[in-house]
């Protein structure tokens, strides 16, 4: 389901309920007022989850808000890269945006490269991971997407020194059918952590049409 709708339709329900909702001050508060409330509220909580992103997945996150994997303008994209700590032109060098004739759209899974190797990409991102798990799973299923995440995992522990941002937590926007079999593919990666470390949770869109379904791991 929708995070955002999800938040809605509980703040909603109270003006079916009652009569008359007031504000903090006792007023009449109108639904309009309501709502700007309730998106206000979700917004500071993504940017609480956001913030265990590196800079690349959070423009990636707000890019994909508002155009999805299609085209936009180079200059709205700057200026958001700029306000994420990143730039077009990195992320065009890490290989998940495309940029071109003053036109800038995000790779999708099928674009990325076959051959990509975590341990070995200089500029890793979690947009880039969770989208290479979606990429394995399409093109080699359920085997080809563990055995990356089993790569995520090894980076990881050999990285453990270096405060890298955390891999798990990857919130996959995928069809029901595949977002299955990453949630079993993120599950491998979690056994790999050491017993008795805190569970968290993070989230990164990932192209489909389903449900949003979770990769997580002990960190």
């Amino acid at each position: 389901m929708d995070l955002a709708q999800a938040a809605i339709g509980p703040g909603m329900a109270v003006f079916t309920r009652y009569r008359q909702v007031l504000d903090a001050q006792g007023r009449p508060l109108p639904v309009r007022e309501a709502l700007a409330l309730i998106n206000q509220t979700l917004d500071e909580v993504l940017a609480e989850q956001e913030g265990d992103f590196d800079a690349d997945t959070r423009w990636a996150l707000a890019w994909f808000e508002q155009h999805g994997f299609d085209e936009g303008e180079y200059g709205v994209a700057e200026t958001l890269s700029k306000a994420k700590n990143t730039s077009v032109e990195g992320m065009r060098q890490a290989g998940i945006v495309e940029s071109c004739r003053g036109r800038v759209r995000l790779l999708e899974p099928k674009e990325l490269p076959a051959d990509w190797d975590p341990g070995e990409d200089a500029r890793f991102s979690h947009w880039k991971a969770v989208h290479q798990l979606v990429r394995r799973l399409q093109t080699g299923g359920e085997a080809a997407a563990a055995e990356l995440a089993a790569k995520l995992g090894s980076r990881r522990r050999h990285r453990a020194g270096t405060r890298l941002p955390p891999v798990h937590g990857l919130r996959a926007q995928e069809a029901r059918r595949r977002g299955a079999v990453v949630q079993r593919a993120g599950a491998e990666l979690a056994g790999d952590r050491a017993a008795g470390a805190g569970r968290r949770r993070v989230g990164a869109r990932a192209a489909g049409t389903g449900d949003l379904t979770e990769i997580q791991q002990y960190g």
